[in-house]
């Protein structure tokens, strides 16, 4: 632990941004992996609800993605991957 004032508070700013910064990661990755769920579950049970179902965790797994990146937490290119596959995902499943 350091002794200088200010290199206290940058420690405890780091962890407080370190926290923040995993409740994002975590939050992309639930997101993501609820898209890919409801997809899953399309392809196997086409319906109007698992698609509307689709539609919804897609469009909120890609705003959580963009916020991500808006505060830091993913690179640019890392977030157009993953919004990337998403999408293809998608696509896969509904164009059949």
């Amino acid at each position: 632990m350091p002794n200088i004032k200010s290199s206290v508070k940058r420690v405890q700013i780091a962890e407080r941004n370190r926290v923040q910064n995993k409740n994002y990661s975590s939050a992309v990755k639930t997101l993501v992996k609820k898209c890919l769920t409801a997809v899953g579950v399309y392809s196997v049970t086409p319906s109007d609800e698992a698609l509307k179902d689709i539609q919804s965790t897609m469009s909120a797994a890609t705003s959580k993605i963009d916020k991500a990146v808006k505060r830091g937490v993913l690179h640019r290119n890392n977030a157009a991957r993953k919004k990337s596959n998403l999408a293809k995902a998608v696509k896969n499943a509904t164009v059949k």
